[in-house]
This record gives structure tokens, sequence and C-alpha cells, in this order.
């Protein structure tokens, strides 16, 4: 009686945790978040609070990365890997005389093996001094960028078995790079096919930059997607800061969707990106995960279980037991300058969720004496605020616009005292 009473216990308690673990329909009504309490992105692990920026910096910043770095984003190596870059094309006359435009093969090497990567930079002919870079990824290609014939076609392309997909022809995403409008404002562009890093599937860290390094010891918290991305970042900063047109003082790290979720986890790593910005990031971004609001833990680890460290997946419906939210990831941006947007009908991305999130982080802002958002009430719709800290909710869904473009440069004409 007794081993049967305890196998009956054992499937009870089995049960339960497969309905934590399996969460019901999406939820977008704010009558049905559920309560929640956001933990203290300024209360040490030990239970010290934080109330200097010493402290900050000397303490609790790095608990918080080494935090989402092990739970969320996985651990980026410390391994050396070597990165060659040539020159495969050079055109002083691109978009009819208005910049100059560089094809640069990147090639990364280690543990005996390879993975290319093909940058794209524009940068202004008409300038004076260096000029600040928008550093972002492209879903498509770099051809997808431009008509221009001469973009060659980023290495992932040539692996594919449908080439001829219309959802890949050239320029067909360059709406969402707006180049003429961007160069004319004085800022260059650097871009590359985010899966020439990390092809975005399931197994694609066989084709990835993992591998160019040893296996990490702890299977729980060993980077995928996300950290391969964000790293990726960094490496366009490298290249881009030994550039004679290039300010290195003045770096953008842009990025959209799955993009503006490796950007984030790329500007918390790299303090050369002097700006951040998080276009429609949503679940694993900006957006609160203790919301449960849109996408959630659950969806996204589901539908993408190359994205995050493994670690990642016991949260799936079980967002109350997170000890982080998406906060502690914004904060990490400060004292440098952070910029969120959303979209009024991306509601899977939880624009609420995405405005609160920085919200909160601006606690960690103003330990600098600077202004974050000063309102837990989100601003109306077009109507940007700005301090150190940028948010706008915009008409429409998911994508980026000339309107969005336009809040970035305004917002860092600003950071950087641009007239």
């Amino acid at each position: 009686m007794k081993t049967r009473g305890f196998i009956l216990m054992f499937a009870v308690l089995c049960l339960s945790n497969v309905r934590a673990q399996t969460p019901g329909p999406v939820n977008y009504d704010e009558q049905k978040v559920p309560q929640y309490r956001l933990p203290d992105v300024l209360t040490c692990a030990d239970g010290t609070p934080v109330t200097s920026r010493r402290q900050w910096e000397h303490r609790r910043r790095g608990e918080v990365l080494q935090l989402l770095a092990e739970q969320e984003y996985g651990i980026t190596p410390r391994g050396r890997v070597r990165m060659d870059c040539r020159v495969l094309r050079e055109n002083p006359q691109a978009l009819g005389g208005l910049a100059t435009s560089q094809q640069v093969m990147l090639t990364f090497t280690g543990q005996g093996r390879s993975v290319q990567a093909l940058l794209l930079a524009y940068y202004p002919n008409r300038r004076e001094g260096r000029v600040p870079v928008f550093i972002g990824y492209n879903f498509k290609g770099n051809h997808s960028l431009t008509d221009d014939e001469e973009i060659l076609y980023s290495p992932y392309f040539e692996r594919l078995p449908n080439r001829e997909d219309p959802e890949l022809r050239r320029n067909n995403q360059s709406s969402r790079w707006p180049l003429a409008m961007i160069l004319r404002r004085g800022y260059a562009v650097v871009t590359m096919c985010y899966q020439d890093i990390f092809p975005d599937r399931p197994d694609g860290d066989k084709e990835s930059v993992t591998q160019l390094f040893p296996p990490s010891a702890d299977n729980d918290s060993r980077w995928q997607a996300l950290g391969a991305w964000a790293w990726g970042y960094s490496r366009m900063a490298d290249w881009v800061v030994r550039q004679p047109w290039a300010n290195r003082r003045q770096l953008i790290v842009m990025g959209h969707s799955r993009q503006g979720k490796a950007a984030l986890w790329a500007g918390a790593q790299d303090k050369r990106f002097q700006v951040v910005i998080s276009n429609n990031s949503g679940c694993g971004g900006a957006a609160l995960s203790k919301r449960e609001f849109g996408e959630r833990v659950y969806e996204i680890t589901k539908s993408f279980p190359h994205w995050f460290c493994p670690a990642f997946t016991r949260y799936a419906g079980n967002e109350g037991s997170l000890p982080f939210d998406q906060h502690f990831l914004l904060a990490l941006v400060a004292p440098r300058h952070l910029y969120v947007a959303s979209a009024e009908k991306d509601r899977w991305a939880d624009p609420k969720g995405e405005y609160l999130s920085a919200y909160h982080a601006s606690r960690v802002f103003s330990l600098y004496g600077l202004q974050g958002l000063a309102s837990p009430a989100m601003p109306p719709l077009n109507q940007p605020v700005a301090t150190q800290v940028g948010y706008h909710i915009r008409s429409g869904g998911h994508d980026v616009t000339g309107y969005d473009w336009n809040c970035y440069m305004d917002f860092c004409d600003n950071a950087f005292g641009r007239e």
C-alpha cells in the first residue's frame, strides 16, 4: 500500500509539473496579467541594498551580468578566435554618390574550423571628421537592403536549398534600412546577415561560431544563438573601430525583434556601444516576463529552443520563479544611452511590458545622476519621451520604419551633442 501511495503521489506531482510548464492561451487582456513582484535590481544577492554608483559598478553589476548569462543567454566563452578581414569590393559612388560602400569578408577561425560572415558598410562621402555608426544585423542577406546589383549575397544564402524564394529577393528589406536618409543625417551603417553567425534553426550550431570555441563545461549555461549573435555585434564593432571614417566613441547597436534581444545582450556586455537600441524585442528582450502577456517563456523556448541557454527553459510556464526580469538586462546599459521602441499592434511583444522594463531599469541610471523614465504611465502613441533613456510606441505592427529611424537619430543626435 505504501508503494502504491508513493506511485500515486509521484504521478500527481508529475502532472502538476506538466500543467505548470504548459500555460493556457496567450493572454492579451491587461485584467488577466497576474500579480507579480519584480526582483530588485538594486539589491545584492546577499540582501545588501545598492545605494551608490561604486556599489553598482564593483559588485551588483557583475552579479546581474552573471545571473543573466547563467540563466538566460548563456556564458560567452573567453577563448580566442582569430578574425581575418578581406575587402572584396569598394564603391566610392554608392547610392548615387551619397556614400562609399565596402564589402568585407570576415573569417573567424578557431578549433580548426572557420566561419565566414560578409560585412556591408556605408559611410557618407560628405562629412566633417569621423562619423557615428549604426551597427545592426539584417535578416535576409546584405542584398536585401538595396537594388544595387554589386552588393554580394551573404554566405548563408549560398547554402540555401531554395534561393528563388520571393522572400529572399534583392531589395526586399530596404524599407527597414532607409540608407539614404540615415547617411544624409551624417551616420554610417554597418550590417551583416545574422544567419552568417548562427543559422536560425535548432541545429544551426553545427554551422555557427559556437563551434569555434571549446565545448562548454556547463551545459545548462552554454551559449546558443542569442549569445552568438551578441558576440557577432561586438566583432562588427572590432572592425568599425579600425576604420578612419568611424568615430569609435559613437557606436550604436540597434536590433529588431530577435536581434533586439541580441542587441541588448551585446550592449550589456560591450561598453563600446554608447547607445543601445531595442526595436520590438519583446519576450527575452525588453519586455517583462512576469507579466505573462503576449509571448511568454514557454512559447519562445518551445518555438526557438536554440536561442537561449538550456537553463532558461526551467522558467517556461513558471515565470513567477524568475530570480530576475528583463529590467535587469536594460539596467546593464547604464550610464550609457538606452532606447526601447514598441509598436501599437505588436501585442505579441507586450509594448507595456517593454516600457515598464525601461522604467524600472531607470533606477540604476539615477545612481549616476541621470534621468531615466520618470513615470510608470506609458507616453501617448507617436510621442517619444527621451532623457538618458528613450522610449516610443508608434502606430503599426512588428517592423522597423522610417519613423523609428528618425526617432533613433534624434536620440543619438542629443546623446552625441550633434546639431
